[in-house]
Order: structure tokens, then C-alpha cells, then sequence
């Protein structure tokens, strides 16, 4: 008997899993990989945003260095002539404006 007792417990049990078992992980395997797909999809967006962003940021950097050349240049009669003519309308005695009637 004893020898017979000692076989039994040298031998292990193997438990096999039931069909709900094998759906039940089906489920969370497949719930694992949808999040997954939903977590790229967050991803590539927000690496396209960061990429929308730093050409923003470029493009301001660009702007800011033109607008320091044109203070370091300081205020020269022909900026000053460029600025009143574009944004005040200013024109010369001797020039002629023509006016579409749309303003």
C-alpha cells in the first residue's frame, strides 16, 4: 500500500479547460487587442497633432525672427512710407489712386 501511495502522489493531476473557460480567455484576448488598436489609433494622433504643432511653432519662430530684423533695422523712412501706405492709405500729392468701389 505504501508503495502504491507514493505513485499516486508522484503523479500529477492535469486539469484541462472547459469551453468556457477557452471563451472566456477568447474574450479577454480579443478585448485586449481592441484596446490595443484604440491605444495606436491615440497614439498616431497625437504624434500627428505634435507634428501640426511644431510647424506652428516654426512658422512663428520665422515670424518673430522678421519682426526682430525689423526692429534691429529701426525705423527707416521707407518702412515707415511701407507701413502708412498699407495700413493707413497714405498717398503723395502727385499720385493717383484708382478705387473699385468694394472696400
Amino acid at each position: 500500500m505504501a508503495k502504491a501511495a507514493k505513485a499516486q502522489k508522484g503523479k500529477r493531476r492535469v486539469l484541462r479547460a472547459g469551453p468556457l473557460t477557452k471563451l472566456l480567455l477568447l474574450a479577454l484576448l480579443l478585448g485586449i487587442g481592441w484596446q490595443l488598436v484604440r491605444l495606436q489609433d491615440q497614439v498616431e494622433a497625437a504624434q500627428a497633432e505634435r507634428d501640426l504643432l511644431a510647424a506652428q511653432v516654426e512658422t512663428q519662430r520665422q515670424e518673430n525672427d522678421a519682426l526682430s530684423a525689423d526692429i534691429a533695422a529701426g525705423g527707416t523712412q521707407e518702412k515707415m512710407e511701407e507701413i502708412a501706405r498699407s495700413e493707413l492709405g497714405m498717398v503723395f500729392p502727385d499720385e493717383y489712386v484708382l478705387c473699385d468701389g468694394i472696400d
